[in-house]
C-alpha cells in the first residue's frame, strides 16, 4: 500500500486531530493515521482532493506544509506539545537531546531553523508551553506549587515561580487568586 504523509502546520492538540479526522471523513479521504502535525493517507490524493483538503484545513486554521524545513519545525512543535501537555512521565534527558533523537538532526541545526522560521527560540517555545501547562494545573487547585514544579521537571518551586512571573507578569499565587485566569489554547502559543 502506498502511504502519503502530509505535514500540517498548527495542528498541536487532540482536538486538532479530531477536526482533521472529521474533515478527511467529510472529504472521503482514506486515512491511515492522524497524529500531531501529520496526516497519513492510504493513497496519494488527487489534485482536486488536495485543493479541497487545503480549503478545509484553512477553514480549521491549519495549513498543509510544502517544505522540509516547515515539516521539521512542525515536528518540533508537535513533540514539545506532546511532551509538555500530554505525557505524564517527565523526560529523562533534556529537551535538546530529546528533539535531536526524535528528529534525527543535530540540535544546533534544529535551533537555528526553528528561530529562523518562528522568530523565537525553541527554548522560548518550550517555556511558553510549560507555563501554560502550569496555569492549567494551578487552575485545578489540586497540587501545591512544589508538586507542580516536580511534575513539570523544574529544579525547584522558586525557579518555577520566577519563570512564571517573567512570562506572565504575576506570581503563581497571584494567578491562582485572580478572578480571570487567562490561559491560551495550545495553538495560540
Amino acid at each position: 500500500m502506498n502511504t502519503k504523509q502530509i505535514i500540517i502546520k498548527n495542528m498541536v492538540c487532540p482536538r486538532c486531530i479530531a477536526a482533521v479526522k472529521s474533515l478527511c471523513e467529510d472529504l472521503e479521504l482514506q486515512v491511515e493515521d492522524v497524529e500531531l502535525g501529520r496526516l497519513k493517507l492510504s493513497k496519494d490524493p488527487t489534485r482536486e482532493e488536495l485543493i479541497k483538503l487545503d480549503e478545509g484545513l484553512e477553514g480549521l486554521g491549519f495549513e498543509r506544509s510544502e517544505s522540509v524545513q516547515n515539516d521539521l519545525v512542525t515536528q518540533i512543535k508537535s513533540l514539545v506539545v506532546q511532551q509538555v501537555h500530554h505525557t505524564k512521565e517527565p523526560l529523562t534527558v533534556n529537551f535538546s537531546a530529546f528533539l535531536s533523537e526524535q528528529t534525527h538532526h543535530e540540535y544546533t541545526y534544529l535551533s537555528k531553523l526553528f528561530s529562523k522560521e518562528e522568530g523565537e527560540t525553541i527554548e522560548q517555545f518550550i517555556l511558553k508551553q510549560k507555563i501554560e501547562k502550569v496555569k492549567e494545573l494551578l487552575s485545578y487547585d489540586e497540587m501545591s506549587l512544589s508538586e507542580i514544579a516536580f511534575q513539570m521537571n523544574y529544579s525547584s518551586a522558586a525557579y518555577l515561580s520566577s519563570q512564571f512571573k517573567k512570562v506572565t507578569g504575576q506570581t503563581p499565587s497571584a494567578f491562582k487568586k485572580s478572578e480571570e485566569k487567562k490561559r491560551l489554547s495550545i495553538d495560540q502559543l
